[in-house]
């Protein structure tokens, strides 16, 4: 077969991911963003925004949602797609055997990063190897060109043998570095080497009906599972297949197992992924010195090619394994364990050493690879370390960086009393409250004009006595917690987006049994949970769960409008309209497709007892209501707040003018003020009232991600826009108006 017409290129491999995706054509992508992986979405956006593509892209709440929008896609017998990283892959990773286990074939790519917690965003390999039970077949690429290759291969291997395909890569390494690699010229090229879908069975026929995962015992259950060994094994015949006809399509071949200078080599390392053209480098300069050396890695994790690993080690005397990642209590990562059950398998008496390097992204250089060669040499190393680490100093001491704030420092300026079923508030002004010490410290790292620590402050200067705060994942918790130093002056704890609320509320339920035991003194800490930059979508269920047990903690939510912590794609609380990284202007898209959500009417639902809105632009209005939510967790149940909070750098406008913004959104309806305190509405401010009411687009246009909307061409975005926030201020005061509403 003669080659067909390609194109140079000079991208990084989520472009080419998403650029294979967008030739493939698929039918559906589910996603959610999360670094390093989100471009790929985001490209694709762009490209589909400019009609390059017919891909339908739906936005999940979080990943588990965006595995099961493309279990469903799939089940519909079309092709999909998805990406995702690190706890993003853990949090999809129960719907993984779901899809493998009825056979469903899709393709997911996966941007390999540091598994938390604590917290890291850089590249290692701990999040990949959680799948290597799933049932899965796993092609991992070693560069941006390979990304490209294994995303079209992917796709009809997983067709062929009926199982789902992962192409996985290093995060930032490949995801992001650009290098100079070959496309087709011609998408039906790739179309046409794919073939058709051909459904083998699927939902959307009621003619002939079907069903899907059904309820199993044994031995239906081991025969099912065996059926998804045999096309595992099926696979090994056709992985080698597929990448032969691609060759002769691309004139590059892909490999189950790469190899460089092993025939003869003494010492071999194996490392996965990027780090292998730094090695090789190390070999050639190795083999200049006549040591006898090589290197190896494999682009297929699954099936696992041990009689290719046996076969490339059959000469060595040493094999010296590099794992980015650690299987804890195994004494070797799971490239270790594999690599070494390989050899047991083959009879190979072969020395092997394991160590780990690069966690949380740190770089491999030829002098790391050098340094590795060496110990291949060393008869005296031991089997498995670490290296790169420090130990640091085990007499250090940490120490403060701030004198704590006493419960007697931050009490005595609000004083709350309840009457006739709703709560008093004295003392809760800027200027009653400007003895009260910040327990978020000036210092941090938020952008200029951020809204993150304006509101922070202003809630807690509400909030009287001993504060416990927990940040869920977001900008706020990465710009004031970067180790080892923090902004905080009270307790603070962090957990992930989608589990903030559940997590503070075992953390309250603690507090009081250790109080009922007489573990802890009298007393009272108010819990409250920072939530924002999307926390509240995928975080969403954990939060409804505690408003519905009732757990005494408040919860507030910094609403930005977007995901801005992975650099700003659509949130359910964007406006409609507004340009994002994932809801892109276009010839055929006009930014985001759908109404922002009502995320204190979605709380009020529960029934708990306070619900509010606050905004920066009234701080006095903010604080009494933070006195008021403090009061309603502590003797009667979960709280809620939400404010509209300024991201100057995604939201187009400038730090200086975030108050009068904020201000403006307030004044168009689009962001009311108002409270929903025992299940009685009150518009706590009515600008109709006080003749300050403005038209939607005068908010709109102070800003540069929603300025488009104020032109003819998308007058009827905004005119819907317009009609969704009088219609939601309409029914608002209707139920302020009414007694028990």
């Amino acid at each position: 077969m003669k080659n067909a017409e390609q194109k140079p290129l000079f991208e990084s491999g989520n472009e080419l991911a998403a650029y294979a995706a967008k030739q493939i054509n698929y039918h559906v992508m589910g996603y959610y963003p999360i670094t390093p992986s989100t471009q790929i979405a985001e490209y694709l956006d762009q490209m589909g925004a400019d009609g390059a593509h017919t891909i339908a892209l739906m936005p999940a709440e979080g990943e588990h949602s965006a595995a099961g929008i493309c279990y469903g896609a799939a089940a519909g017998g079309g092709r999909v797609f998805n990406a995702t990283s690190a706890n993003g892959l853990l949090y999809a990773l129960e719907q993984l055997p779901v899809q493998s286990g009825t056979r469903m074939p899709m393709v997911l790519n996966i941007a390999c990063r540091t598994v938390s917690g604590p917290l890291s965003i850089k590249g290692d390999h701990s999040d990949v190897m959680y799948t290597l039970n799933t049932g899965w077949i796993i092609l991992f690429a070693e560069s941006p060109q390979e990304v490209y290759d294994c995303n079209i291969c992917a796709l009809r291997i997983a067709e062929q043998v009926r199982l789902p395909v992962i192409v996985a890569f290093d995060g930032f390494f490949t995801s992001h570095q650009k290098r100079n690699c070959y496309v087709f010229k011609d998408d039906q090229t790739v179309r046409d080497f794919l073939g058709p879908c051909k459904e083998q069975f699927g939902v959307l026929d009621p003619a002939h009906p079907v069903t899907v995962g059904s309820y199993m015992n044994e031995p239906d259950i081991i025969n099912n599972k065996y059926q998804l060994h045999l096309a595992m094994e099926e696979s090994r015949t056709a992985i080698p297949a597929v990448f032969a006809a691609y060759e002769q399509l691309s004139g590059r071949r892909l490999r189950t197992l790469k190899a460089y200078c092993c025939e003869d080599a003494e010492v071999l390392l194996f490392v996965l992924g990027s780090a292998y053209l730094t090695a090789r480098a190390a070999v050639d300069r190795l083999r200049g010195e006549g040591k006898r050396v090589g290197v190896f890695t494999l682009g297929v994790l699954r099936p696992f090619p041990a009689d290719e690993v046996a076969q490339v080690c059959r000469n060595a005397k040493t094999v010296l394994v590099a794992d980015r990642q650690d299987s804890y209590g195994a004494r070797g990562g799971n490239m270790s364990l594999e690599i070494r059950a390989a050899l047991q398998k083959s009879g190979a008496t072969v020395r092997v050493i394991s160590r780990i390097y690069g966690l949380g992204g740190r770089d491999f250089y030829e002098k790391d690879a050098l340094d590795l060669f060496s110990l291949g040499y060393d008869e005296n190393t031991p089997d498995f370390d670490y290296i790169g680490k420090n130990e640091g100093d085990t007499h250090f001491t940490p120490k403060p960086y701030f004198a704590p704030i006493t419960e007697k420092k931050a009490s005595g300026l609000i004083t709350c009393t309840e009457e006739n079923g709703k709560v008093l508030v004295k003392g809760a002004t800027v200027r009653e409250t400007l003895a009260r010490p910040k327990r978020l410290a000036p210092g941090h790292g938020a952008c200029p004009g951020c809204g993150i620590p304006v509101n922070v402050n202003l809630l807690l200067r509400g909030i009287e006595g001993n504060v416990v705060l927990l940040f869920q994942t977001g900008c706020g918790m990465v710009v004031t917690t970067g180790y080892p130093k923090t902004a905080f002056k009270v307790p603070y704890v962090h957990n992930l987006f989608q589990n903030g609320a559940a997590t503070l509320a075992g953390l309250s339920k603690m507090y009081h049994q250790r109080q009922a035991r007489g573990e802890l003194p009298a007393g009272e800490i108010t819990f409250v949970m920072v939530s924002g930059d999307g926390g509240l979508d995928i975080g969403m269920g954990s939060a409804i769960g505690t408003a519905l047990r009732g757990d005494p903690v408040i919860l507030f939510e910094y609403d930005n409008g977007g995901y801005m912590n992975t650099g700003y794609q659509l949130s359910y609380s964007t406006p409609l309209g507004a340009k994002s990284a994932t809801s892109h202007l276009g010839e055929v898209s006009v930014g985001k497709g759908f109404f922002h959500k009502d995320m204190p009417r979605i709380m009020a639902a529960t029934g708990m007892p306070y619900v509010a809105t606050a905004a920066e632009s009234d701080p006095n209005d903010f604080i009494r209501k933070a006195a008021k939510a403090q009061h309603y967790a502590k003797s009667h149940g979960t709280a809620y707040i939400k404010c509209l909070s300024a991201c100057p750098l995604n939201w187009g406008d400038r730090p200086n003018t975030e108050r009068r913004v904020i201000a403006a959104a307030v004044d168009s309806c689009y962001f009311p003020l108002y409270e929903v305190e025992q299940g009685i509405t009150t518009l706590t401010y009515d600008p109709e009232q006080k003749g300050k009411r403005i038209p939607v687009e005068a908010w709109l246009k102070m800003m540069g991600r929603t300025r488009h909307l104020c032109e003819e061409r998308y007058e009827s975005v905004r005119q819907a826009l317009q009609g969704e926030v009088d219609r939601r201020f309409e029914r608002l005061k209707i139920e302020a108006a009414h007694p028990k509403l």
